[in-house]
């Protein structure tokens, strides 16, 4: 099984999928990953989501991770990894879902935004933090946060646009989380082709060729 470290190697995203139904999800990630976009995360927040992660769980494409995000408590991290989820996904920092996912035996990058926060995540057994939301800082403030904690893996996700993507990386970003500037309305009947090509754009981007 792919590991997410060999994933976010490989492409340094994890795309975000989120939308009022989880009927188009494995179209979606099938299609990110025929970009080379091969972390995916399925929401919690969208509705019977568990069980379209437990059927795509059933038959990963090869060089496919799944994770599950938005995962806000205990019960919520169990039942995800029970589904398949091989990662977890916090929207803040959760010290009882670090300390569930470590008993689970899988990586939980949980959301952080201070200094602060991001070290108590850390120090908890955070695999990689998620600097969330990203863009009220933007590049600059991850820079700034870097300095004193270089060594904290950050994973900067919220808003951030496909041409601002490599300016994350250039400071100092181990990937990125995108959802909508990447996914746009793919899981909700949107052009398949469309997110194709944005895909293909970050993907060229991010490896520092023409998009």
């Amino acid at each position: 099984m792919t590991s997410l470290a060999t994933a976010l190697a490989a492409t340094p995203v994890v795309a975000i999928l989120r939308s009022t139904s989880a009927a188009r999800f494995p179209e979606v990630a099938d299609t990110l990953r025929e970009e080379g976009i091969r972390a995916v995360e399925f929401t919690l927040t969208t509705p019977h989501v568990l069980d379209a992660l437990r059927e795509y769980a059933q038959s990963l494409p090869d060089g496919t991770v799944l994770g599950a995000g938005t995962v806000t408590t205990p019960r919520e991290a169990e039942a995800a990894v029970a589904a398949g989820a091989g990662y977890l996904i916090t929207p803040a920092t959760s010290l009882e879902v670090i300390a569930e996912g470590r008993r689970l035996g899988v990586p939980v990058l949980p959301g952080a935004f201070t200094p602060t926060e991001i070290l108590s995540a850390w120090q908890a057994g955070a695999a990689m933090v998620k600097l969330f939301p990203a863009s009220v800082g933007g590049p600059e403030y991850l820079r700034a946060v870097r300095a004193p904690l270089p060594d904290i893996p950050l994973v900067p996700t919220g808003g951030i646009s496909l041409d601002e993507a490599p300016a994350y990386l250039a400071a100092g970003a181990a990937a990125l989380g995108m959802g909508g500037p990447l996914v746009g309305d793919a899981c909700a009947g949107g052009d398949l082709d469309a997110l194709r090509e944005r895909a293909a754009r970050l993907v060229h981007l991010l490896e520092g060729l023409p998009a």
